[in-house]
C-alpha cells in the first residue's frame, strides 16, 4: 500500500503592504468573515499538511496573535529583515529541518484561492514526480506580475519578475500566481544557490525554477482554471475589488443551493455564515460571522446580523442583531436592535424601536414597540406595552426582571429590577413597579389625577391655548358638560378597575 505524502505548507505573510497605508498588517485585513491570511489557510487546510509555517515580519506580534486564534497549530517564523521570498522560505525551512516530502508555498494575499485548485496543483506535482511546480494563470492584464517564460516545446524555462523582464517577456499574459509545490530536498539545495543580482537586490524564490531547469530537474506548470483565484491585493482599491468578487461567488453558491437572494449586489454574506434552503434574503442585508439563517426565513431588507441564529420561517426586517437567537416563526423589526444574549422563542415578537439585551422573550410573547428589555425573562404569551422600560441598572450592578406567562404590562411602565410580575398579572399603564406583583394581581403605582380649573387662563394668558380654552368654555352647553365631567371624574376608581386595566397596553 502506498504511503501518504508528507506535506508542509509555508505561507509568506511578512510583508508590510505599504500601499495599504494602514497600521494593520496587510494579511490581517478582513474580507467577508476571514482575514486575507485566514482565507489562504482555509484554502490549504484540505491538504492535511503535517506542518504549517507562517513567515511573519511586519506587525509580527499582531499576526502571531491572530494565528493563535484561527490556527493554533501553525508555527510563526520571524523574518526580521525582508530580503525576498527566497530568503523567507529558507528561514521557514530552517525552522523545521526535519520536514520531508512536498512543500507548498503560498503568498498570504490571495484570498480567492480555492482549496480544489491547491489540491490539483499538489496532485499534479506529486503525480509527475516534479522537483517544482508553479501555479500559473492566463490574465487579461499582467501588469506588475511575474511572467511564465516557456521554451519552444512549451516547457517552463524561467519565471521573470516584471522589473527584470524584457519587452518581449512583458508582453506575455501567462503569470506566476505566487503558489508553488516543491520537493523539499531539491528546494533546500536550490535555495542555497540564490543570488541578489536583480533589480530589487533580493533573493527571489522564482529563481529556484531557473536553477532547477539548468540542473535538468523536472519542473512543471499547473494552470488555474480561473485566473480570478490568483488575484492578489496591494492596496485598498484592489481589496475592495476582491471583496466584490468574493461576494458574487458566495451569493451565487447560496442561490444554487435553493436560497433566494433578491438583490445580490447589495447582499454581503460572510464565508462563515450559513443559509438554509428556501430562505429569502432581501436587499441591503449583511450576514456576518457565524450567522445561521433557517429554512423559509425572510431576512431584510436593511438587516445586519452578526453571529446570530435565525430560526425557520421567522422574519427579520430592517434590524440589527449581534450574538442573538431568533426562534422559529418569530418576528423582529422594523428598527429593532437585538444585543448579545437576546433570545426569542418560537413565534415571539420584537417590534419597532425595541432594544433587547441578555433577555429571553417566551413563545408567543410580544414586545411590539418603543421598549427597552434588559436582563429579563418574559414568559410565554406575555404582552409588553409600548414605552415599557426594564430598569436593570442601579448605577453599580445589573439586576434581573421576570414577567410571568400571559402577564400584561401596560404602556409607559417602568419595571425596576430586581422585580417579578407573576403569571397572568396585569400592570396598569404609567406605573413604576419596584415590588413583586403576585400572579393574577393588578399592579398600580399611579397617583390620583388632579384637574386645576382655570390654570391656563391664569398662567398662560394671551397664548393660543388660552384662546382655545376660552372659546370652548363660551360654547353653548359647556357648563353642564363640565359639571357632568366633574361628576364622572369624582366617581372613577383610582386604583384601576376593568376599564382602566383594558387601556394599559398595545399590541
Amino acid at each position: 500500500m502506498p504511503q501518504p505524502h508528507l506535506r508542509t505548507v509555508v505561507v509568506l505573510a511578512a510583508g508590510e503592504g505599504k500601499r495599504m497605508k494602514s497600521a494593520l498588517p496587510k494579511v490581517l485585513h478582513p474580507l467577508l468573515g476571514r482575514t486575507l491570511l485566514g482565507h489562504v489557510l482555509a484554502a490549504a487546510a484540505p491538504l492535511a499538511a503535517d506542518r504549517t509555517v507562517v513567515v511573519v515580519g511586519h506587525g509580527a506580534e499582531q499576526v502571531r496573535a491572530h494565528l493563535a486564534e484561527i490556527a493554533p497549530d501553525a508555527a510563526a517564523v520571524l523574518q526580521a529583515e525582508q530580503l525576498g521570498t527566497g530568503h523567507a522560505v529558507r528561514i521557514a525551512l530552517d525552522a523545521v529541518p526535519e520536514v520531508c516530502g512536498t512543500v507548498v508555498v503560498i503568498n498570504g494575499d490571495v484570498p480567492l484561492l480555492r482549496p480544489e485548485t491547491v489540491a490539483a496543483l499538489v496532485q499534479a506535482h506529486e503525480g509527475d514526480g516534479a522537483a517544482a511546480t508553479v501555479l500559473a494563470a492566463e490574465v487579461p492584464d499582467p501588469t506588475g506580475l511575474g511572467r511564465i517564460v516557456r521554451d519552444a516545446d512549451g516547457r517552463l524555462e524561467q519565471i521573470v519578475e516584471e522589473r527584470d523582464a524584457s519587452p518581449a517577456q512583458r508582453a506575455l499574459r501567462e503569470i506566476n500566481a505566487g503558489i508553488y509545490a516543491f520537493d523539499v530536498a531539491r528546494l533546500r539545495d536550490a535555495l542555497g544557490k540564490l543570488s541578489t543580482d536583480n533589480d530589487q537586490g533580493e533573493e527571489y524564490l522564482t529563481d529556484v525554477f531557473g536553477l532547477l531547469v539548468s540542473a535538468g530537474e523536472p519542473v512543471g506548470v499547473h494552470v488555474a482554471a480561473d485566473h480570478v483565484e490568483t488575484l492578489g491585493c496591494n492596496d485598498r482599491v484592489e481589496l475592495a475589488a476582491l471583496r466584490r468578487l468574493l461576494r458574487d461567488r458566495v451569493n451565487e453558491a447560496w442561490m444554487r443551493t435553493g436560497v433566494s437572494i433578491l438583490d445580490p449586489e447589495t447582499t454581503w454574506i460572510d464565508v462563515t455564515a450559513t443559509v438554509d434552503r428556501d430562505a429569502v434574503i432581501d436587499q441591503n442585508t449583511q450576514l456576518r460571522g457565524t450567522t445561521v439563517v433557517g429554512a423559509e426565513a425572510v431576512v431584510g431588507p436593511d438587516v445586519t446580523l452578526v453571529d446570530t441564529v435565525v430560526g425557520a420561517a421567522s422574519t427579520v426586517l430592517r434590524s440589527h442583531a449581534v450574538s442573538a437567537e431568533v426562534g422559529p416563526g418569530a418576528s423582529v423589526g422594523p428598527y429593532a436592535y437585538l444585543r448579545p444574549a437576546a433570545k426569542l422563542a418560537e413565534k415571539a415578537k420584537v417590534g419597532t424601536f425595541v432594544e433587547v439585551k441578555n433577555s429571553e422573550v417566551g413563545a408567543g410573547a410580544k414586545v411590539p414597540h418603543l421598549s427597552y428589555v434588559g436582563d429579563a425573562t418574559i414568559g410565554a404569551r406575555a404582552n409588553i406595552g409600548a414605552a415599557t422600560i426594564f430598569v436593570n441598572y442601579d448605577g453599580v450592578n445589573k439586576h434581573r426582571t421576570t414577567v410571568g406567562e400571559a402577564a400584561f404590562i401596560g404602556c409607559d411602565t417602568s419595571l425596576i429590577a430586581p422585580v417579578e410580575v407573576g403569571p397572568g398579572a396585569y400592570v396598569a399603564a404609567g406605573s413604576a413597579i419596584s415590588q413583586n406583583v403576585p400572579a393574577g394581581a393588578l399592579g398600580v403605582t399611579r397617583a390620583p389625577q388632579r384637574s386645576i380649573e382655570g390654570w391656563v387662563a391664569r398662567k398662560r394668558p394671551g397664548t393660543a391655548s388660552a384662546a382655545a380654552a376660552q372659546r370652548a368654555q363660551s360654547a353653548p352647553g359647556d357648563a353642564s358638560a363640565a359639571r357632568e365631567g366633574e361628576a364622572i371624574h369624582e366617581g372613577a376608581e383610582t386604583v384601576g378597575g376593568p376599564s382602566s386595566a383594558g387601556d394599559t397596553a398595545t399590541e
